[in-house]
């Protein structure tokens, strides 16, 4: 059976914290922060934004009570969020969910592939975004824009073309074919699947979102 996160008062301390984090105030749906948090808390980035919305609007009374009673004083704040994470699912995530099921989604996008450990889905989406950029005579380490990607994830512009090669075998339109063995032929797979049939509008939309958890 698998868990769903359910919301929990507690969890505004801990998204007030992210939120008064300098610069104050919202911070971009998948910002390192939000992303860490949402993988702690199993909720989604995009649920986390909603809440984060409504501390900036200060829209309940409850949230009105706990910006006054920690916006001006982190320290008091930082100590509330510590013992949070001590009870029981914080700092013992692994006992927690000991023996359950956790329906992971958004999570395996920023966890290491077991194909490839330098890679992450949310990685490929990116290197995706970017094959739909170029033409195969451009996909070289030599091109700015690959550079430039390379840079942003942090590998080697080698590296870059080797996903973007390896993307030439999931388009249909080229019928290469995969003469030595690919490990991360069938992650690609899946991420040029998942947004197959969107004519690059969800894809660019999403990549770019994304890039801002790696600046």
């Amino acid at each position: 059976m698998a868990k769903n996160s359910v919301w929990q008062d507690d969890y505004w301390l801990m998204l007030m914290q992210a939120y008064l984090r300098r610069p104050v105030g919202m911070k971009p749906v998948y910002s390192r922060e939000m992303v860490e948090l949402s993988m702690e808390l199993h909720i989604h980035p995009k649920a986390l934004n909603r809440r984060m919305q409504q501390i900036d609007r200060l829209e309940t009374p409850r949230i009105e009570r706990i910006w006054k009673q920690y916006s001006t004083n982190p320290k008091r704040l930082a100590r509330a969020v510590r013992l949070l994470r001590e009870m029981n699912g914080f700092g013992a995530a692994d006992d927690f969910y000991e023996g359950v099921e956790v329906q992971e989604t958004f999570e395996r996008d920023f966890r290491p592939l077991a194909e490839d450990k330098r890679f992450t889905p949310a990685m490929l989406i990116i290197l995706l975004d970017l094959y739909y950029q170029l033409t195969p005579s451009t996909m070289i380490s030599e091109t700015p824009d690959v550079g430039e990607v390379a840079k942003l994830l942090k590998i080697s512009a080698d590296e870059v073309v080797d996903v973007l090669n390896i993307y030439q075998l999931c388009d249909p339109y080229l019928n290469r074919v995969d003469i030595n063995y690919q490990p991360l032929l069938a992650p690609c797979q899946e991420i040029w699947q998942r947004f197959d049939g969107d004519e690059g509008i969800t894809l660019h939309q999403t990549a770019d979102e994304i890039r801002v958890f790696f600046k």
